[in-house]
């Protein structure tokens, strides 16, 4: 009877870690496949201010046009005319999206316009442009 006591002495118990940590593994992956990205035109703008607007919540594709007229999508400048291409492109990636535009302040009225027309020749249901509510 003493050498059993004994043996129970002198060994040690140990906990397994693997499964803990599988699941924890498992847990960040899926919150990081579930996690839902802000997409940002990739420039800063002060957008013109409206008495009367409403949030979209599903944009897919956002187009910025800073003070200078210059157009950017996903943090590039593009040109006029390189606009129509670059948002068919983007457009088959998500057909159900919607395009928002974020013109600035400063920015022309006539390049807002010629983007928004090269996004409705790209097929674009719904085009938004972005704005700051007085609310």
């Amino acid at each position: 009877m003493r050498s059993h006591a004994q043996k129970q002495v002198g060994e040690e118990a140990t906990i397994d870690l693997t499964p803990m940590l599988d699941v924890v593994f498992i847990m960040l992956i899926f919150f990081i496949v579930t996690a839902s990205f802000i997409k940002e035109a990739g420039i800063q703008v002060v957008k013109p201010e409206v008495t009367q607007s409403w949030l979209e919540k599903r944009a897919s594709i956002i187009i910025a046009i800073d003070p200078n007229d210059q157009v950017y999508i996903e943090r590039q400048v593009y040109d006029i005319a390189s606009v129509r291409p670059v948002i068919e492109r983007l457009q088959a990636e998500n057909p159900k999206g919607s395009v928002v535009i974020q013109p600035d302040r400063g920015s022309s009225v006539h390049v807002y316009a010629e983007v928004q027309d090269a996004v409705k020749a790209a097929g674009v249901p719904k085009v938004i442009m972005a704005t700051e509510s007085e609310f």
